[in-house]
């Protein structure tokens, strides 16, 4: 997989017009487009299609979260919209993510098309080893929480977790090299880490063992978007060894 292939831009803007413009000028330097919550309340569905008539791939980034009838509902929605990747959040449970993980197999399968990847959300990249224990009021440290999760979202079938970059070893030890772990809190050196806590460059991300990195402000706020992804891209190249 090239390195661009690896990014995904977080398209967290306040309407369809701003997010196709941004899909216009990124297409040919990144893999994959998130609609987040702040697009999807503001388009709806149409922001997945945009992205798709333009042949960009779509995350749909709303973290379901309820009770397993519903979020196996909206899961299959989101299969009919073709997403590439959903997700839901690992706090859910087992049964949710159980009921979501059949959903999406059973929605792709009747379509005759492959299912999009599944995955689970664990500790927001938002919050440090305070702000988990004494006000989402979870004992454990952030690094053992995610590990838990990450067992359960495999244990329950899912493709893989949403995780900050600093638990990627710890994940890697316990659900092992081919569960994905699509990474947020992504800033190249310099970069202000805005709301992020627990961050990290794009190329250390990937020598960690990162499946896909979620980039947002660092691309979408620059001067010019299209260069700065590129420049993301090619300093992931060399993470990788290979050639642009």
């Amino acid at each position: 997989m090239r390195a661009k292939d690896k990014i995904i831009v977080a398209l967290d803007v306040p309407g369809l017009a701003a997010g196709e413009e941004l899909v216009r000028r990124l297409l040919p330097y990144v893999g994959m487009f998130k609609v987040g919550l702040e697009l999807y309340t503001a388009a709806g569905p149409a922001a997945v299609h945009m992205i798709k008539e333009h042949g960009g791939k779509v995350f749909a980034d709303l973290k379901l979260h309820d009770i397993p009838n519903t979020v196996a509902g909206a899961a299959r929605a989101l299969v009919r919209l073709g997403v590439d990747m959903l997700n839901v959040h690992a706090a859910g449970g087992r049964k949710m993510l159980c009921a979501a993980a059949a959903a999406v197999r059973e929605e792709a399968a009747a379509l005759g098309r492959p299912a999009p990847l599944l995955i689970a959300v664990t500790v927001l990249t938002s919050l440090d080893g305070d702000a988990l224990r004494n006000e989402v009021g979870i004992e454990r440290e952030v690094e053992d929480q995610v590990v838990r999760w990450a067992r359960l979202t495999q244990e329950a079938g899912l493709d893989g977790v949403v995780a900050s970059p600093r638990e990627i070893q710890a994940i890697r030890r316990a659900c092992g090299p081919d569960f994905l772990i699509v990474t947020p809190g992504v800033r190249p050196a310099g970069a202000d880490p805005g709301d992020q806590s627990r961050i990290m460059t794009p190329q250390d991300a990937l020598r960690q063992g990162a499946s896909y990195l979620v980039i947002g402000r660092p691309i979408t706020a620059a001067p010019d978007p299209a260069a700065a992804a590129r420049a993301i891209g090619e300093e992931m190249e060399g993470a990788l060894g290979n050639n642009v």
